[in-house]
């Protein structure tokens, strides 16, 4: 299994609306695009300067689901993003592999 995992911080000032829009939304969207098994949002406690930070994580079967969405649907998701947040955000994205599940 893959897990795609975006960490994003997100201003204070548009953190409820970016948390309600995540949930209500871009999750949903995300998912249902077909390429992912589930989703998990998770808050980071860390402190961070200046934003609230996340964890969003969506699980693929393989790579080749993942480099599906990647391909097919990851840039209009994205954009839809940055037209609504733009500049209230910063993200990164990884890839990770599942090796052992218990």
């Amino acid at each position: 299994m893959i897990i795609y995992n975006v960490t994003v911080s997100i201003d204070p000032d548009a953190h409820d609306a970016w948390l309600a829009w995540m949930k209500d939304e871009h999750i949903p969207r995300v998912m249902a695009t077909k390429r992912f098994l589930s989703s998990r949002m998770h808050k980071v406690l860390a402190q961070d300067d200046g934003g609230v930070t996340y964890a969003i994580q969506y699980t693929a079967a393989d790579m080749r689901q993942y480099e599906r969405y990647r391909t097919e649907e990851a840039p209009r998701l994205q954009a839809e993003a940055n037209e609504r947040f733009g500049g209230r955000f910063h993200a990164f994205r990884t890839l990770l592999e599942v090796v052992h599940d218990a």
